[in-house]
């Protein structure tokens, strides 16, 4: 663990919430290179203290300054101590989602964004010389798992958000892939939420209508395998209008709000991992 490297009079020049931001730089570093793993503890707050050669203060606002930022979650009582997170979509959605609740954007402008971009992902994938052996079996996958829980919609539709999510990362662009994930991950939060809610009041569409879903993503799949690309994007395009009607029916003017990782994993039912 690198320590700060300033000496007294250097941290009597240095504001408290400075060195803060000097440790919590340092630890971010060390994350995003992975010099601190996924589930990594941190060392107990008065290692980190002698090893930064900070105050407690100072050390307690940088690791406030990581769980704001999801790279951390701080476990308080006997079993306390720092956790390690890397970087994942659902941080990166829940402050996108700040942004634009902020705004008071409304949900149907971000069904429109995806509307224009996704279909972009599925004509990448489809270009893919390996997708073959890449994307098409993990578009499979999740299609197998959505015809096993046609009966049940909350968990069809959870299974469904996956394969979206899998025709993104598709494209084979990690920059693609990191922004429009984003924004994927943001509105699942909302279909999920619809999901629960429409399932609970028994308003949740039918089977059959379940079924027009199921096939239009085998047929999607189908598409990229076969490397149609304005098809691809075509189909895409089209499913992507159709099923947000179903979120959006009722709501057209409904703002947009961030649901943090830990709201949106109580959404999902316990008994699936």
């Amino acid at each position: 663990m690198t320590a700060l490297g300033v000496g007294p009079d250097a941290r009597r020049r240095l504001s408290a919430p400075r060195i803060a931001e000097i440790v919590a730089d340092e630890l971010r570093r060390q994350i995003i290179d992975g010099e601190l793993s996924d589930g990594d503890l941190l060392p107990r707050q008065e290692v980190l203290v002698e090893q930064f050669n900070v105050s407690l203060v100072s050390l307690r606002e940088a690791l406030r300054i990581l769980e704001t930022e999801g790279l951390i979650s701080v476990r308080r009582g006997n079993r306390g101590g720092a956790v390690v997170h890397a970087p994942a979509k659902a941080s990166a959605a829940y402050m996108l989602g700040l942004v634009l609740q902020s705004e008071s954007v409304a949900l149907s402008d971000l069904g429109a964004a995806l509307q224009e971009l996704e279909p972009a992902c599925a004509a990448l994938a489809a270009q893919r010389p390996d997708r073959g052996d890449t994307v098409v079996p993990e578009l499979k996958r999740v299609n197998d798992a959505m015809a096993e829980h046609l009966d049940d919609g909350q968990a069809f539709t959870e299974i469904g958000r996956h394969f979206h999510d899998r025709l993104v990362r598709g494209c084979g662009n990690h920059t693609i892939i990191a922004v429009v994930g984003s924004l994927e991950t943001l509105w699942s939060s909302h279909e999920q939420q619809w999901a629960a809610e429409s399932a609970a009041r028994g308003t949740y569409p039918s089977l059959a209508k379940r079924r027009a879903v199921l096939n239009t993503h085998t047929k999607l799949a189908a598409t990229i395998a076969d490397g149609e690309v304005d098809r691809a994007r075509r189909i895409a395009a089209r499913h992507l209008a159709d099923t947000q009607t179903y979120v959006l029916s009722g709501r057209s003017e409904q703002r947009i709000y961030a649901l943090s990782p830990q709201a949106l994993s109580r959404l999902r039912d316990p008994r699936r991992p």
